[in-house]
């Protein structure tokens, strides 16, 4: 609905029938909630009644906008995160960032009078706080969010820091940094994938409404930002910068100065069952032991089973045709199935593991270095046909965390022949110092 409203304006078109479609969508997306908490998926259905209203001058979905743009800043964290299924994903967060910012520049404009008015000074906090948490995540190479967040993507959607550094130049630096991964080829390739089309208006968004007068970018000093309701830590030291997902069993990226050092998604097992194999994962969301120290950081809980089911072509037949018939008067219950079955949830694995970081000062002239070391407990290993530790494990289905980015060409720690020659009940212990 989106494309279709902007496409008409561009074009200046006048087709009543093109008109009526919009409303019927529009009536559509206002009176049908979705399961799963996914602020991206509400901030655009604000962004669509808003725009349409405007074109068709009409007050048809003030309360739904209302309604609407109320939830998605119910769903904003107090550490500035919008909730995307189970937790923090700075990727799907940037697209909500260009959605809201876009609703505010429409309320700050000299247009017809919108209900949205009436939130436009909580709006515009909202998107202070949440482009405040965002450069974060923009890592010292220049690229984006990764396997450390909540859905795996390395999204960035510009047009919104673009939007919202006209009056909060803050903005700004987040996509200059940006602009540096895209001149260094670090972000993500989404044309193999044939999803370019979701990125390629937001950043044509950014080129046309880019702001000229640009503050000077500002070195990052060592410092420590800990989130604990997105169990995230961000440690930047003397030329360090560490990003771990605390609930996600450690998965982590290190960088030293502006390289990547280390891209790390925990112990995956293929495990025998029966005539099938099945992996053991350490890098599904869930609720793990902590402590979190100056110097020590220590994760602990046990390996989850990966999700199994792909969405194959067969598969996909099946849902269609499931849909088109008895599914649509059930949309929302099969979806939330297909969340359940392909994205949430973790199920134990009999694997136990402790993960432990700890900080090394290294010599006078500051090389400190992170030692990691890793413990995966069992009572068999009979039955571990292959065992490792990747760069890029996900395990659940997202499809924008199926795309290609350079840090994936990390080699694969195999360490299976290692697990084949341990006896039942013995620790599989791994150390590695994090230096170049």
């Amino acid at each position: 609905l989106l494309a279709c409203v902007e496409s008409y304006t561009l074009l200046q078109l006048d087709r009543p029938d093109f008109r009526q479609f919009f409303q019927r969508r529009a009536d559509w997306l206002a009176h049908h909630q979705e399961s799963g908490r996914l602020s991206n998926h509400q901030a655009l259905i604000v962004l669509c009644l808003e725009l349409l209203a405007r074109l068709l001058k009409t007050n048809r979905w003030d309360a739904a906008k209302a309604q609407r743009l109320e939830q998605v800043l119910s769903w904003q964290d107090s550490e500035g995160w919008f909730q995307e299924y189970e937790g923090c994903d700075p990727g799907y967060h940037t697209l909500t960032v260009s959605c809201l910012a876009w609703v505010y520049a429409l309320t700050q404009a000299q247009l017809p009078h919108s209900t949205l008015n009436t939130q436009h000074s909580t709006l515009k906090e909202a998107i202070a706080k949440a482009i405040h948490l965002a450069q974060h995540f923009v890592h010292p190479d220049g690229s984006y969010g990764g396997e450390y967040t909540s859905r795996n993507t390395y999204n960035f959607f510009p047009y919104g820091f673009e939007l919202a550094g006209q009056w909060f130049p803050e903005a700004l630096a987040i996509n200059d940094r940006f602009l540096k991964g895209l001149a260094a080829q670090k972000e993500a390739c989404y044309a193999d994938d044939h999803i370019i089309g979701h990125h390629t208006w937001n950043y044509l968004l950014a080129w046309r409404d880019f702001v000229a007068a640009r503050p000077p970018l500002r070195p990052r000093t060592p410092e420590r930002i800990w989130l604990p309701n997105a169990r995230i830590l961000i440690d930047r030291r003397e030329h360090t910068e560490l990003y771990l997902a605390l609930n996600k069993g450690g998965v982590f990226k290190l960088f030293e100065g502006d390289r990547l050092l280390c891209s790390d998604t925990q112990f995956s097992l293929q495990v025998q069952s029966g005539n099938k194999l099945k992996n053991a994962v350490g890098h599904l969301v869930g609720s793990y032991e902590m402590q979190v120290e100056r110097d020590r950081i220590l994760i602990q809980g046990n390996l989850g089973w990966a999700k199994q089911k792909q969405m194959t072509p067969l598969n996909l037949l099946i849902l269609r045709a499931v849909m088109f018939t008895v599914g649509r008067f059930f949309p929302n219950l099969i979806r939330s199935l297909l969340q359940k079955v392909l994205i949430t949830g973790k199920k134990p694995a009999p694997f136990r593991f402790v993960r432990q970081f700890q900080w090394q000062p290294g010599d006078n002239q500051g090389n400190g270095y992170w030692q990691l070391t890793d413990e995966l407990h069992a009572q068999s290993w009979q039955k571990v046909t292959a065992a490792g530790i990747g760069c890029d494990q996900t395990s659940i289905y997202v499809v924008m965390s199926r795309t290609f980015q350079s840090g994936q060409l990390q080699p694969w720690l195999d360490l299976t022949d290692t697990v084949k020659h341990l006896p039942d009940g013995e620790v599989l212990r791994v150390e590695r110092s994090l230096t170049r």
